[in-house]
């Protein structure tokens, strides 16, 4: 099992000095990568449902402040050696497809190929109106093709594309990413469209356990979407193996004492407890796990703390 951590992007810990001591700090207990989240803007009025509370209130509504994702993992690609960068997700028709597989191919680069590209096709119609995207009802459409022309321009010598959204030829786009054939990409979302594109598309599929809409907050509910998932990649004749799966949870809470199993959510309680459920998640095919120390508490030292805590007490018994 792989272990990663979600990064900030607003709020008290998005400082340029507490952001580089959590990402650090993560490095140096042995975690596997960052992930941090993507908002251009933040409209002032939201009547988009968001999909990870249960009113349905986007949690950054009230601040109304977002560090530019690309950005925020370029500060931090500087300042670290090994930790690998996952954008969690790339709101993909967010940007021209050409601009962002340039940015993403320039970072994995200068990180010397540590970029994961999470990708998403973005919940916030607001958003989409304020930048000038194409309808937001045709977003999943944008994605899958902006998709194809990142792969085309990562891998092709000459690349050309013909498309509903975005045509190009007769161009050189270099440097390559290091990694090859590209960075891995990661389907974020829990939909059924969602686990398709990844069988189609992608490497990976990361759902997380708190979506309301789609609950996936137990083994047994996961693994009957793992099922979906290793049907629907069959399908376009790939092997299941090829795509990998990662679970993010908002859920994690190590306490002193060992908590009750007929109240308990996953990943709370004791330290046996939490190794026991990441045991049971590993296998059903779980290979990265994804945590938000910070999501319900922005004191730095807590934090930090978590983050011991998980490496230091829970790893080993797993």
């Amino acid at each position: 099992m792989k272990y990663g951590f979600t990064i900030p992007g607003r709020g008290p810990l998005a400082s340029p000095d507490t952001l580089l001591t959590i990402a650090r700090h993560g490095e140096e207990l042995g975690f596997d990568s960052i992930q941090t989240g993507d908002h251009i803007l933040v409209p002032k009025d939201i009547d988009s449902t968001y999909p990870y509370t249960e009113n349905g209130e986007f949690p950054g509504l009230s601040s109304g402040s977002s560090l530019e994702q690309l950005t925020l993992l370029a500060f931090l690609a500087g300042q670290t050696s090994n930790i690998r960068l996952v954008t969690s997700v790339l709101i993909v028709p967010h940007r021209n497809p050409l601009v962002a597989a340039k940015t993403l191919a320039t970072l994995d680069v200068l990180s010397k190929g540590r970029l994961v590209v999470g990708i998403g096709v973005g919940w916030m119609k607001e958003e989409f109106e304020a930048l000038g995207l194409p309808p937001f009802e045709e977003r999943g459409a944008v994605t899958n093709e902006y998709l194809r022309i990142f792969k085309e321009l990562w891998t092709s010598d000459n690349p050309s594309y013909t498309g509903d959204y975005c045509s190009f030829s007769n161009i050189s786009f270099l440097p390559k990413p290091i990694q090859k054939p590209h960075p891995p990409l990661w389907v974020g979302g829990e939909s059924m469209a969602a686990v398709r594109r990844a069988a189609e598309l992608c490497d990976g599929w990361y759902p997380i356990g708190s979506n309301p809409q789609f609950p996936m907050d137990t083994p047994d509910l996961l693994s009957e979407k793992l099922k979906r998932l290793r049907l629907e990649t069959e399908k376009f004749n790939r092997d299941p193996s090829e795509v990998d799966l990662i679970y993010r949870t908002h859920d994690y809470d190590l306490s002193n004492g060992r908590a009750s199993n007929t109240d308990r959510n996953f990943f709370t309680g004791s330290a046996d407890q939490i190794a026991s459920d990441i045991r049971r998640y590993e296998e059903i095919g779980v290979g990265y796990m994804v945590m938000d120390f910070g999501r319900n508490n922005q004191n730095l030292e807590d934090v930090l703390g978590s983050m011991e805590d998980m490496a230091n007490e829970v790893w080993p018994k797993v």
